[in-house]
């Protein structure tokens, strides 16, 4: 059997809920073989990051080529890339190797707060990343960011769809998480809109939700579900993912990304140890 080939351009996560590590957890979680490419290392918690160490572009082409020409990739994923250096380096990798199912999670700020790319390096990753996307994954803030415009309604969430994908992107799905409501997100492919929601969930433990979401996207398209398909199979992940979410650390706790190994009907309470021995 040949499993799925998922790769992930992101940086590491000490704290083990976001990033590189999110990632893996999801995409093995879903049924793929996950691969990586480290480009920065935090040092982080739930409580925040504390410090990051950007990891040489020569050494993030080298990862990129180790993986790209022995085991392959499906379908890949990029999530914090700080630099512009690091940004261009990537782009190239992504055209040099032909990676059509790419998922871009433009990540900008931590949880906590703290920046997590430089600011010129914004630049970069709409002139030389976003044409690339073949889905494209901005929440409130990026999107503003990335389209110039505040978005406080549904109809502003489209107005900066449109505008993000005149830059390039095959598919942009605005996530509607940091508005008040259900969480809904919004896919527009050029031509129509479509609309996922999921009622919200009141909880603190939304660490590396965006991660997660991204990862799952490009598991299920290396799965050969079209882009619908895969964002809606994304949102059931994530959303049950939170519902269930770990209570670790003392700020933004984790996701629980094993929460699909387990048993439906169990009233909600898999995610505690008493009940795994009933799930499954």
């Amino acid at each position: 059997m040949k499993p799925v080939r998922v790769l992930t351009i992101a940086g590491s996560d000490s704290g083990g809920g976001a990033g590189i590590q999110a990632d893996l957890k999801t995409i093995t979680v879903l049924g793929g073989f996950g691969m990586s490419v480290i480009t920065a290392l935090t040092a982080q918690n739930t409580l925040g990051v504390h410090g990051i160490h950007d990891v040489p572009p020569a050494f993030v082409a080298a990862q990129f080529d180790a993986v790209a020409t022995d085991i392959g990739i499906d379908a890949a994923k990029t999530g914090m890339l700080a630099t512009s250096e690091v940004i261009r380096v990537v782009a190239a990798k992504i055209r040099q190797y032909g990676i059509e199912k790419l998922v871009v999670d433009p990540v900008m700020v931590a949880k906590g707060g703290m920046s997590l790319i430089r600011e010129e390096a914004k630049k970069t990753l709409i002139a030389e990343l976003v044409p690339l996307a073949f889905v494209l994954t901005p929440n409130i803030p990026e999107a503003e960011v990335l389209s110039g415009i505040r978005i406080s309604t549904l109809s502003d969430m489209k107005e900066a769809a449109r505008i993000i994908r005149d830059l390039g992107a095959r598919h942009v799905v605005v996530k509607g998480g940091h508005l008040a409501g259900d969480a809904a997100d919004l896919l527009f492919d050029g031509r129509e809109f479509r609309t996922f929601s999921a009622p919200r969930i009141e909880t603190a433990d939304t660490h590396g939700t965006g991660c997660t979401y991204s990862a799952a996207i490009a598991t299920f398209l290396g799965r050969g579900l079209d882009v619908p398909g895969a964002v809606g199979e994304a949102k059931r992940y994530i959303t049950e993912a939170v519902r269930c979410a770990w209570r670790v650390g003392g700020g933004h706790g984790p996701t629980n990304h094993l929460a699909p190994l387990f048993a439906p009907g169990t009233g909600g309470a898999y995610a505690r140890p008493e009940a795994w021995k009933t799930a499954g």
